[in-house]
């Protein structure tokens, strides 16, 4: 007879869930705060970043875990507040634990840190390329955008477009590491290098040498091998005048470009 678990047993299965997200470091840092005594607002001016990304990231752990991690009060004489409930508790000694454990790891090996780095990311996006944020800027006055300016490890400039509240709780200053990630399907190559005037706002290109062309019949796979390291994939139309070795160059939209921090 299968043996059956206890409701307890089954929401703790789902809390580690809540802890895979790769910006969950931030949001964690939001319950920490919560869990300390703080209110919503005091815990978004501890982190940096604003009472609705606060709440935002409340509600994505608890979206994660499939718990309620903060209980919310109404009225009294604050006019209500929130406080850590037992399964917030539990998902913060579960994320300390981890962190020590991955230390231990860590420091066993050498150089383990940079070859760990990005691999509890699993995606299917096939091009994850580590870049460094040069700056955040809004897209217009009032509007709950902003376009984050990377730089890849060759040089080349990339733009994304996010959320302010996702450029918050990523903590997306000039100078941090960052990962963009962005699905194959979203990239499409033509044969030549990039004009030099600058792309239209929300528009990106790469430029790189074919380094892999796998046919289709509509259309094909092309692989390129970027300066400074790296690949991004892409396709092209069937048949490809390309060789191995060509350059050419991947276009995408920069709202199909993700940012992610390395673990």
């Amino acid at each position: 007879m299968a043996s059956r678990k206890s409701p307890a047993r089954k929401a703790l299965n789902h809390l580690p869930q809540a802890l895979t997200d790769s910006s969950a470091d931030k949001r964690l840092d939001v319950l920490r705060q919560v869990a300390a005594g703080c209110s919503i607002s005091q815990a978004a001016r501890e982190v940096g970043i604003s009472y609705k990304a606060a709440w935002q990231a409340i509600d994505t752990l608890s979206n994660l875990s499939g718990q309620p991690l903060v209980a919310r009060t109404v009225g009294g004489v604050g006019g209500g507040g929130a406080c850590i409930t037992p399964q917030g508790l539990q998902l913060l000694a579960m994320a300390d634990e981890l962190a020590r454990a991955r230390q231990q790891v860590l420091a066993r090996f050498t150089g383990g840190g940079a070859l760990a780095a990005g691999l509890n990311l699993r995606t299917s996006m096939r091009n994850q390329l580590p870049c460094t944020v040069q700056r955040c800027e809004a897209v217009a006055d009032n509007d709950p955008t902003v376009w984050v300016h990377v730089q890849t490890a060759g040089g080349a400039a990339l733009v994304a477009f996010v959320t302010r509240e996702s450029a918050d709780l990523l903590a997306l200053v000039p100078g941090r590491a960052v990962l963009l990630l962005c699905k194959a399907t979203a990239v499409g190559v033509a044969a030549g290098a990039a004009p030099r005037q600058a792309p239209e706002p929300g528009h990106c290109r790469l430029t790189g040498h074919v380094e892999r062309i796998t046919p289709g019949g509509t259309r094909d796979e092309v692989v390129l091998a970027l300066k400074g390291g790296g690949h991004w994939v892409g396709f092209a139309p069937h048949p490809l005048a390309l060789k191995t070795g060509a350059r050419a160059t991947a276009f995408m939209g920069a709202a199909s470009l993700v940012v992610a921090l390395p673990d």
